[in-house]
């Protein structure tokens, strides 16, 4: 009980640190149904595991009819999940997501068919920040401290530290403009 306790104090207050409309723990308990569908995926997990699966996709369901959200009791999450607004997302069976995750409005973590009794889901590292309406389909990586954009559609691996953008997903680099680097050799 005390794990609960303590894993829902960190959940809170990584919110508050990353919405700055987040005002205080009472708050973010009660009004965010990001804390919710954590809390609702917590307990159908168990059950899940148990091989409980009508009791697990239950609990499930019904989190996902107060929330928004439909977090599948199979998914892996870790701490420190915010789902800002939340409304619309989907994490699928065997989904893993890391720790420190955000994820906007509108994201799937989906399967790309109908395969069963394997890895079909994401696997999203940690610190990791998603942008609304991405959908990220398959068995793919994204690495810690990376990015995907706003409706981008990722069906490879995004490697740590990067962002990827687009339909399909590509990978963006940060490169400096040739000519400001010129320009600057020629003031010298």
């Amino acid at each position: 009980m005390r794990l609960v306790f303590k894993n829902l104090i960190y959940d809170l207050d990584r919110i508050i640190e990353n919405d700055p409309a987040a005002r205080n723990r009472f708050e973010v308990f009660l009004l965010y149904p990001s804390v919710h569908a954590i809390l609702w995926h917590r307990m159908a997990h168990p059950f899940y595991k148990a091989k409980m699966f009508f009791m697990a996709r239950l609990i499930s369901q019904v989190g996902r009819f107060f929330t928004g959200i439909e977090i599948h009791p199979g998914a892996t999450i870790g701490n420190g999940l915010f789902i800002d607004h939340g409304m619309g997302v989907v994490i699928g069976e065997t989904a893993e997501v890391g720790n420190n995750v955000t994820i906007y409005h509108g994201v799937t973590l989906g399967g790309r068919g109908k395969e069963k009794g394997k890895k079909r889901h994401p696997t999203v590292g940690n610190n990791v920040l998603i942008g609304s309406g991405a959908k990220i389909l398959g068995p793919v990586k994204i690495g810690d401290n990376a990015k995907v954009g706003a409706n981008a559609v990722v069906l490879s691996d995004v490697p740590s530290g990067t962002t990827a953008v687009g339909i399909p997903a590509r990978i963006v680099e940060k490169k400096q403009d040739k000519n400001v680097i010129d320009m600057v050799d020629f003031l010298r």
